[in-house]
This record gives C-alpha cells, sequence and structure tokens, in this order.
C-alpha cells in the first residue's frame, strides 16, 4: 500500500535538503500516516484505514460516515 491518505489525499512531498554551504539535495517529506480501525454505525462494522493524523481529527470532529462520504466525491476513494 503506498502512502496516501485514504481520506485526505495527502501524499508524499518532495523538496531539498539545504547544507549551511546552500548546497541543495533532494528529499521526500512523508504525510503522517497511521492505520487504524474505525467502527461504522451505519454498516456496524468495522473498517480499516490508512489515514493522516489531520483525517484521524475530522474522523473525531465530524463523524466516519461524513468523512468517507466527502473523501469518494473529492475522488480519494
Amino acid at each position: 500500500m503506498s502512502r496516501v491518505c485514504q481520506l485526505t489525499g495527502k501524499k508524499v512531498m518532495v523538496g531539498n535538503n539545504v547544507s549551511h554551504s546552500k548546497t541543495r539535495t533532494k528529499r521526500k517529506f512523508y504525510p503522517n500516516l497511521f492505520t487504524r480501525k474505525f467502527y461504522n454505525e451505519v454498516t456496524g462494522e468495522w473498517v480499516t484505514l490508512k489515514v493522516s493524523a489531520s483525517a484521524i481529527r475530522n474522523i473525531n470532529k465530524n463523524g466516519l460516515d461524513a468523512c468517507i462520504k466527502e473523501a469518494k466525491l473529492k475522488g480519494y476513494m
């Protein structure tokens, strides 16, 4: 499975390491991902998702069903 959040679509970004002498080399910025199980109250099943920390906060705030519906509209799921 790739390093992409299933709800927000966050993925690896590319940037530069900048040394003291200002030499630039490529590096990667990884999203803060976690594999978590969430209970879906509508279907009564446990759902395993690979989500970022911000997506976990969104689920706590808005609920799992609302977040999944929004992710499907944006095309992340």
